[in-house]
C-alpha cells in the first residue's frame, strides 16, 4: 500500500532518503516582510527529526522569518524524471555563538571533508555567530514525476 502525502513515512522512501543526503540545495520558500514570497537556496542537514540550516547573524531572512516563521522546504534533482521532496514547517531560530554545528556536517557533505573544514575554517575567521534555524516536519510530499 502507498504511502500517503503529507505522512510523515514518506521520508523513510527510498528517494527521499536519496533526496535528504544529497549534494542538492534545498530551497526555502518564506514570506518577506513586505508580504510578497521568497524562495532562496540553502544548505540543509536533516538528522531524522527536523531540518537544521545555518545563516549569519546578520542576514536579511531573519528578520522576515522572525515576523512570519512559516516556512516551505524543496529538495528536487535535474534528472528525468524529477524527484521532489517537499516539506512545510515552522522555523524556530536560536541564536549560537560561533559556527552551527549542522552547517559544518552540511558544508562536508557538500564540499566533501577537507574542503568542508576548510570553508567553515574560512567562515569562522570572517563571524562570530550565526543563527540555528529549524523546523519540524509537517506534511511531507515526495514526487517522481512523470511528463
Amino acid at each position: 500500500m502507498p504511502v500517503q502525502q503529507g505522512s510523515l513515512e514518506l521520508l523513510q522512501h527510498p528517494t527521499s532518503k536519496q533526496l535528504l543526503q544529497s549534494s542538492i540545495p534545498a530551497r526555502l520558500a518564506y514570506v518577506w516582510t513586505d508580504g510578497t514570497p521568497r524562495v532562496i537556496p540553502i544548505w540543509f542537514h536533516w538528522n531524522e527529526r527536523e531540518f537544521v540550516l545555518g545563516t549569519p547573524s546578520k542576514a536579511p531572512k531573519l528578520k522576515a522569518l522572525a515576523k512570519n516563521p512559516k516556512v516551505a522546504l524543496t529538495i528536487d534533482d535535474n534528472t528525468f524524471p524529477h524527484k521532489v521532496l517537499l516539506v512545510c514547517g515552522t522555523a524556530r531560530l536560536q541564536p549560537v555563538n560561533g559556527i552551527v554545528s549542522e552547517y559544518a556536517l552540511a558544508a562536508e557533505r557538500y564540499f566533501g571533508d577537507q574542503q568542508g573544514k576548510a570553508w567553515v575554517a574560512q567562515l569562522a575567521s570572517m563571524i562570530s555567530d550565526m543563527v540555528r534555524i529549524t523546523s519540524p516536519v509537517c506534511r511531507p510530499s515526495r514526487s517522481d514525476f512523470l511528463l
